[in-house]
């Protein structure tokens, strides 16, 4: 299902009650990988802001800011402490006014899946949370999880109490927190973790409530491969349409990391470019049918960092960049490869975010796939921006187009 017939009506939507930034041109960062609690990363990334202003970053993702029985913060406990092993709140607002003062929006990750208690319940877990803010019974808990309330509405996160979301009590004590970190902590930006796990009217309706300025949902499903080699299937249509189905649920107010294209992405520029082109014409992921929804990235702390539970090919991250800084959709930058990698890919990375500014290139550009083979993919964007990425040899005729960068198996012209 084709989803751009029907994008004005959600960005009509999405303006009256928060969600969608509406203009298209936003390029998030995720600041930080799993490793950052160990360092003072307030600090660090206070440090960090003007630079990532004036490399055109609208939005950076923080990790989760509360207090966690996990130190990189994904097992919540008080939602109201906000002394983390990232730092201090003192040093969380000092990071929060210099990225306003910059024009840098501020993402909070929200995890309201799951939440660990600070007392034992009537069957030995620990699915009470007495003597903190939001002092939540066991029918706070999913009864699949060891609670007293509903069965859950979405997937479990083993181990862990997982919060009912279906309680009132519980919807209005989540409303109340997202207004507070953005009204008195100054958060503008939602990234809601582990989405799967409740149903996406909840998410709906705490966008509603809340009212960020850009929310983006992470509902990380698996790609489809076959056996006996398990092989990524071509067709990843089932996979797209379940993301956009989640989107669907929310009105359209939340975003969603595309999946689908980071899985397709990082199979086709180890010599399969050919998957970058559906049946259709179209890119084959999320942003072939969804663009202004679909915030593609290659690498997350999940993914990739010392986890590395999907990483994409290291000798080949600047041909994922020239891919997607270039189409449509939003993307987003890792930390690591924008921080850790050296100089080079530094500056490679700024510079195809300023090509994408100055060419205007947008949520909802459109793409013209010129050649899609195993060794080159190519494609004009907007009739404005060429790019090709791969070992095979190829540029674009005519005069008009000026060579704007170049690289390690991409390059990218302008007229």
């Amino acid at each position: 299902m084709d989803q751009m017939a029907s994008d004005d009506k959600f960005q009509e939507q999405a303006a009256r009650n928060g969600g969608i930034i509406k203009n298209g041109r936003e390029i998030l960062f995720q600041a930080f990988n799993w490793e950052s609690h160990k360092h003072n990363w307030w600090r660090n990334l206070e440090e960090k802001v003007v630079d990532l202003a004036k490399s055109g970053f609208t939005s950076a993702w923080l990790p989760p800011p509360t207090q966690s029985l996990s130190p990189e913060g994904y097992l919540p406990q008080n939602l109201y402490c906000l002394d983390s092993c990232y730092g201090s709140l003192h040093d969380l607002k000092a990071l929060l006014r210099k990225m306003n003062e910059h024009n840098v929006r501020a993402m909070a990750d929200v995890v309201i899946n799951h939440r660990v208690g600070t007392t034992q319940g009537s069957n030995g877990m620990y699915n009470r949370y007495d003597g903190i803010p939001v002092s939540w019974d066991e029918h706070a808990v999913t009864s699949c999880s060891g609670g007293k309330g509903n069965k859950s509405t979405g997937d479990n996160f083993d181990g862990v109490p997982n919060i009912d979301h279906t309680q009132p009590f519980v919807r209005k004590d989540i409303i109340d927190w997202l207004i507070w970190l953005r009204e008195s902590i100054g958060f503008q930006d939602f990234r809601f973790d582990f989405t799967k796990g409740y149903a996406a009217k909840f998410v709906k309706e705490y966008i509603e409530q809340s009212k960020p300025l850009f929310a983006v949902g992470e509902y990380w499903d698996s790609c489809e491969y076959s056996p006996p080699d398990y092989r990524l299937n071509y067709s990843q249509d089932n996979h797209r349409q379940r993301i956009i189905n989640w989107m669907d649920s929310t009105g359209g107010l939340c975003a969603a990391f595309d999946f689908t294209t980071k899985g397709i992405l990082q199979e086709a520029v180890k010599g399969e470019l050919w998957r970058l082109c559906d049946p259709e014409g179209k890119p084959p992921g999320v942003m072939g049918w969804w663009p202004s929804r679909s915030v593609t990235f290659i690498e997350n702390h999940d993914t990739g960092s010392t986890q590395g539970h999907w990483p994409f090919p290291s000798d080949h991250i600047m041909e994922g960049y020239a891919y997607i800084l270039t189409h449509p959709g939003i993307p987003a930058v890792f930390y690591d490869h924008f921080y850790d990698k050296g100089d080079s890919f530094h500056g490679g990375i700024a510079k195809l975010m300023e090509i994408r500014k100055c060419q205007d290139i947008h949520s909802r550009s459109t793409v013209k796939i010129l050649e899609a083979r195993s060794d080159l993919y190519a494609a004009i964007v907007d009739d404005k921006l060429c790019m090709k990425i791969g070992d095979g040899s190829w540029c674009p005729s005519g005069p008009e187009w000026k060579l704007a960068a170049c690289g390690d198996r991409y390059a990218v012209w302008h007229k």
